[in-house]
């Protein structure tokens, strides 16, 4: 796949122009290589992109030159969902690269179609390594595999090409089969959880009546105490033995 591009003069406002005249901006980069700021036709880069993915070497060609490169990031308008500018990273074909291929699924599982289950996909793309020649388009999932409920499809399943090196666990599931949960099992979930949240507000209530009870003793030997004080000082003196006696007659 090639991809014609030019260099643009025009930065940051300017390229408001190149867009409304079908051009998208694009910035091209890589190890040992200038920034260089491009313009490239929007429909052109559409198709490219389409078959190409982020994961496919396209030929870019400028001035007369190509430059192997990876579609590393598209930008879209959040308002009118339009392209708004693309990334492009210069590889070198000697070097390995770690990338991210989708997984494309394919066929039609029984345990789906005949036994009334439910797919579930636990992953969407694996991240791989490999040289830049070697990188696949995609890797396919198989799930006519999936006869029966409670089935999986694991990563170490996959026909993975040679030359590339999957960079997560083999026994990492990828989709399995599980049974639908019905309005009768979901309403019973729904009343378990209910009555679990009543379980932990009633526990919480309850530590936190023993918490003040706890409190309450602790505190009552100190006021006990507080109050005997209180009382001592406010009892009159006795008199000592010696100065009660009454004095001598003269």
């Amino acid at each position: 796949m090639e991809l014609t591009v030019q260099k643009r003069e025009k930065l940051g406002r300017g390229v408001k122009k190149l867009r409304r005249e079908g051009l998208v901006p694009a910035e091209l980069y890589g190890k040992g290589l200038e920034n260089l700021h491009l313009s490239v036709p929007l429909k052109e880069f559409r198709k490219v992109f389409k078959e190409a993915g982020e994961n496919t070497v396209v030929q870019v060609l400028l001035d007369g030159q190509k430059h192997p490169v990876l579609i590393q990031d598209v930008s879209y308008n959040p308002v009118t969902d339009e392209m708004e500018s693309v990334d492009l990273y210069q590889v070198r074909m000697d070097e390995k690269l770690k990338v991210g291929v989708p997984l494309e699924f394919v066929g039609v599982a029984p345990a789906v179609k005949e036994k009334n289950g439910l797919l579930v996909k636990a992953l969407q793309e694996v991240e791989v390594e490999a040289l830049p020649t070697d990188l696949p388009h995609h890797l396919t999932v198989d799930i006519s595999k999936l006869a029966d409920i409670g089935q999986s499809i694991y990563v170490k399943d996959l026909a993975v090409p040679e030359g590339v090196k999957v960079l997560v666990s083999l026994d990492t599931v990828v989709v399995t089969a599980t049974a639908k949960v019905t309005e009768e099992e979901e309403l019973k979930m729904r009343q378990a959880a209910a009555v679990g949240a009543e379980g932990v507000k009633v526990e919480t209530e309850e530590k936190k009546a023993e918490r003040e009870a706890a409190k309450a003793t602790a505190e009552a030997p100190a006021g006990e105490a507080k109050a005997k004080s209180d009382l001592a000082k406010a009892a009159p003196a006795k008199e000592s033995p010696k100065t009660a006696k009454e004095a001598p007659k003269k």
